[in-house]
C-alpha cells in the first residue's frame, strides 16, 4: 500500500438511519480498488431530531447546533472504526469526504439555500485527517440545484459511448441518464421517505422489509393519480427535492378518510416505482444500475422492473462498486477532486453557470 493514496467517503443520506463510509483508492487506470466499508447506525432520538427540522415540526436553532456537534463525533467514531477494521495507517489517508446530514434543502427557496450538519473541524480534530466538506454550497453560489452531485462521478464508471442510467434509492431517489457524451440528472421524486415514515406511523417499525407490508395492499388508483399530479412530478430538470417537501405533511394534504394503511403503503410504493420509472423511459435507456438502501425493497425492485419492461435491471455490484457503499464512494472521489482543484459537478445536471471546484479543506 503506497503513502498517501487512500480516501475516505463518508454519507448520511436523507433517511438518517445510518453513516456510511467507505476506504478506497482511485487507481489512475482501472477499476476503483474498495479496501474496507463500515456502517453505524443513528440512535432513535438523533433521528427523531434529525426529522424534526428535515419535516419542518422543529426550527430549534438549538438543536441545529448540537447536531452538528453530535454527528461530527458519530461521523469520528465511524471513520476510526473503519480504520481499525482496515488495519490502515492513517497517514496513507490523503482525506475524508464527508457529506455531511441534510436538514434542509430549498434551492428554489427565496432565498435559496442547502444545509448539512457535522463539524468537518471536530471531524478533522478527531481524526487526525483532513476533511473535504460543505460540497454542495458552492453549486448552490453558481445557480445550481447543488444536487444531485454524484452523476459527475457516474460518468467515471462506464466508457462514454456507453447509453446507460443508475437509480439511488435513498429517502429520495435520483436518476443519472448517460447518452454517449450527454448527461441528464436529477430527483425523481421519493424514494423510501413516504414509506418509511407511513410505516413509522402505523406500524413502530423503521420500514418495511422487503416490501412485505405493501404486498397485502392494493393500488389505490385515485390516490395514485393524485400524488403523481404534483407539479413536482411534471417539472423539467435541473431539480432536486427533499423530506422538507416531500413528507408526512404534504401526503396527509392528498388523503381521503377510509383508506386502509396498507392500500396507501402499496400506493406509495407504486409512486416511488412509476415515478422513477417514468423519468427513465422517456430517456430511452436499456440499462439501468440501481443502488441505495430502496435496492433491499425487493417488492418495489420487483415493479420498477415491470414499469420499465425489457430494460436491464441490476446492481452496481457489475461496476465493482458496492450498490450500498455507492454515495460515500462517490463523496470520497468528490474529495479527491477537491484535492487535485479538479470540479466536482456537472453544470448539465445542477444547472450551475459552469464547473466549480466543489468542497472545503479542513485541516487536521
Amino acid at each position: 500500500m503506497s503513502t498517501g493514496d487512500l480516501f475516505i467517503g463518508l454519507m448520511s443520506g436523507t433517511s438518517a438511519d445510518a453513516i456510511d463510509a467507505v476506504l478506497v483508492r482511485f487507481p489512475e487506470s482501472g477499476h476503483i480498488e474498495h479496501i474496507a466499508h463500515e456502517s453505524m447506525a443513528l440512535s432513535t432520538s438523533l433521528r427523531s431530531r434529525i426529522f424534526a427540522l428535515q419535516t419542518g415540526t422543529s426550527r430549534d436553532i438549538y438543536d441545529v447546533c448540537a447536531l452538528d456537534f453530535e454527528l461530527a463525533e458519530c461521523y469520528a467514531d465511524t471513520v476510526n472504526a473503519l480504520i481499525t477494521k482496515s488495519a490502515s495507517d492513517p497517514s496513507h489517508i490523503v482525506a475524508i469526504g464527508n457529506h455531511g446530514q441534510t436538514l434542509l434543502h430549498l434551492p428554489g427557496g427565496n432565498p435559496p439555500f442547502t444545509l448539512q450538519v457535522g463539524d468537518n473541524h471536530r471531524l478533522a480534530e478527531l481524526t487526525g485527517i483532513d476533511v473535504v466538506g460543505d460540497f454542495r454550497r458552492r453549486d448552490l453560489a453558481a445557480g445550481g440545484q447543488a444536487a444531485p452531485l454524484i452523476p459527475a462521478f457516474h460518468r467515471t464508471l462506464v466508457p462514454s459511448e456507453d447509453s446507460v442510467a443508475f437509480l439511488n434509492i435513498g429517502g429520495i431517489a435520483n436518476i443519472t441518464c448517460l447518452l454517449g457524451n450527454e448527461i441528464v440528472g436529477f430527483d425523481t421524486g421519493p424514494g423510501n421517505t413516504l414509506m418509511d415514515a407511513w410505516v413509522r406511523a402505523h406500524k413502530e417499525e423503521s420500514f418495511d422489509q422487503e416490501g412485505a407490508w405493501a404486498r397485502t395492499g392494493i393500488v389505490n388508483k385515485k390516490l395514485l393519480d393524485t400524488l403523481l399530479a404534483d407539479p413536482y412530478f411534471q417539472r423539467p430538470p435541473p431539480k432536486s427535492t427533499g423530506q422538507d417537501f416531500f413528507n408526512l405533511t404534504w401526503l396527509s394534504q392528498k388523503l381521503e378518510e377510509g383508506l386502509k394503511p396498507e392500500d396507501v403503503q402499496r400506493t406509495l410504493l407504486e409512486l416511488t416505482a412509476v415515478s422513477a420509472g417514468i423519468a427513465l423511459k422517456r430517456r430511452g435507456i436499456k440499462s439501468v444500475f440501481i443502488f441505495g438502501g430502496g435496492r433491499h425493497n425487493l417488492f418495489l425492485i420487483e415493479r420498477i422492473s415491470d414499469f420499465l419492461g425489457e430494460v436491464t435491471v441490476s446492481s452496481t455490484e457489475q461496476l465493482g462498486v458496492d450498490p450500498d457503499y455507492m454515495e460515500a464512494t462517490a463523496f470520497a472521489w468528490l474529495a479527491k477532486q477537491r484535492i487535485e482543484e479538479k470540479p466536482g459537478n456537472d453544470p448539465r445536471v445542477t444547472g450551475a453557470r459552469g464547473e466549480r471546484v466543489l468542497g472545503v479543506i479542513f485541516p487536521a
